[in-house]
């Protein structure tokens, strides 16, 4: 797809009126997880960012946010540099400047696992030695049919197969969890931000209701 069509497709797929409670959601997200894992002095790089809810609510020194819809822009903060571009061009865009690459539920949207294996190379080119790739995304192990209800989902993975395609890059894995959050903000279960705090605070929940994975890949020092 280019930038018009998935700037269509995200009309379509999420509703204006839904926007400011999935702001709220992320907002405890980054509050009450992710930010333990990006240092306030660090350059965060946020890869496919939507509509901004992570590179919003996260405190870095240096926000950057890439995206090739076009939409994307105009719901940044005026501290996020913004790069419209494809993923794959991510290392020409942030060449070894980043200490922490995110991107959530993206990966499932490339065409294949060539084009995964590009990426992840741009991932490797862009962050600093000792930098951190952060990923969240639908588990297919635990969605084998939802998985593919989105009509932009072609490329299936579990947190196993994604690991062993970032070892093979030469990542190491230092955080997996196979179930940590909900498919998504439109299912059936709730989504108050008060349930969603509560939620992060019992990991035995996750086993029930997780269906995404959660992993953390480190660049090597040297």
């Amino acid at each position: 797809m280019d930038g018009k069509d998935l700037a269509e497709l995200y009309r379509v797929r999420f509703s204006q009126d839904q926007l400011p409670r999935k702001r709220a959601i992320w907002g405890v997200i980054c509050r009450d997880w992710l930010q333990k894992f990006v240092q306030p002095g660090a350059t965060v790089v946020d890869v496919a960012c939507g509509y901004g809810e992570f590179i919003n609510n996260i405190e870095a020194k240096r926000k950057i946010a890439i995206d090739l819809n076009p939409d994307a822009r105009s719901f940044l903060g005026d501290e996020v540099e913004f790069h419209q571009c494809l993923a794959t061009e991510l290392g020409s865009a942030v060449r070894g400047e980043a200490d922490v690459i995110f991107t959530s539920n993206f990966l499932e949207h490339l065409p294949d696992k060539q084009v995964l294996n590009a990426f992840l190379d741009q991932v490797m080119l862009a962050l600093k030695p000792g930098g951190k790739y952060i990923i969240l995304g639908p588990n297919l192990r635990y969605l084998p049919g939802e998985y593919w209800d989105f009509f932009d989902h072609h490329l299936g993975l579990t947190h196993l197969s994604l690991s062993e395609a970032l070892q093979l890059k030469g990542f190491s894995i230092d955080t997996c969890i196979d179930r940590f959050l909900p498919y998504t903000t439109q299912g059936a279960l709730p989504t108050h931000p008060g349930l969603v705090k509560a939620y992060l605070k019992l990991p035995f929940a996750w086993r029930f209701l997780g269906k995404q994975f959660f992993i953390i890949a480190k660049k090597p020092l040297a």
